[in-house]
Formats: structure tokens, C-alpha cells, sequence
């Protein structure tokens, strides 16, 4: 008996069978191309907490698209860095984000007094 790896799976196959088998594969695989899957986990997404969305929504804080993929740029460059908790300050706001889990935990004006602990790095954008 012949054994095939086919979609992670061990099947036994029958000599004859081989041919359909690798017609089954073939129609499995060409539903969702490998570089479709990598550029996905690729693209990672900053997350928003339910807090800092509450906290956006309160200070009347909006962001662009522009402005998303500037605080994705410095997850990324924080990332690299090895930070883990950072607050990021950009135009007049400060973000308290974690880095590792890729999420904004709250979000301010720069203006206000705060104090900001458990934090590792601080990125200025």
C-alpha cells in the first residue's frame, strides 16, 4: 500500500488512484494560491481595544487611513525593536498600545496629566 500526504492528511492510495488524487490536490490548491495566505498573515491590522474605542469616541479623536498606517509603521518598527508596551505619541495625541498583541489600549490628547506605567518604550511619530 502507498501512502500520500494530501492536505495534511496521510491517505492510503492505490497505485491506481494516484492520478485522481493529484486531480483532487490540484483543485484544493488552486482555490487559495500559498502567496495569497503569506501576503494575508502578512498584513497585520492594528486592533483597537473596546476602551480606547470608547476613549476615541468621548475625545472626539477621529483617524485616517493615513494616520493608521503611520501607527502601523511604528508597531512594526517598535516590534522589531523589541518593545512590548509603548506609548506612542503622534500629532497631539498620545496611544498606550501593546505592541506584542498589535492593540491600542487607550488613546488622549498630549495635554492632559497622566501618568504611564508598566510601558517600555515610548515612539515619537
Amino acid at each position: 500500500m502507498t501512502y500520500r500526504i494530501v492536505n495534511g492528511n496521510i491517505v492510503s492510495v492505490k497505485p491506481l488512484d494516484i492520478e485522481s488524487s493529484r486531480a483532487n490536490v490540484n483543485k484544493d490548491a488552486s482555490t487559495t494560491s500559498f502567496s495569497e495566505i503569506l501576503n494575508e498573515k502578512l498584513n497585520k491590522d492594528i486592533n483597537i481595544s473596546k476602551h480606547a474605542n470608547v476613549r476615541l469616541t468621548e475625545r472626539n479623536i477621529t483617524l485616517s487611513d493615513e494616520d493608521m498606517g503611520k501607527l502601523s509603521d511604528a508597531f512594526d518598527k517598535a516590534e522589531n525593536k523589541g518593545a512590548t508596551d509603548s506609548v506612542i505619541l503622534y500629532k497631539d495625541l498620545a496611544f498606550v498600545a501593546s505592541i506584542k498583541n498589535r492593540t491600542i489600549i487607550t488613546a488622549m490628547p498630549k495635554g492632559e496629566e497622566n501618568i504611564f506605567t508598566n510601558i517600555d518604550s515610548v515612539i515619537l511619530l
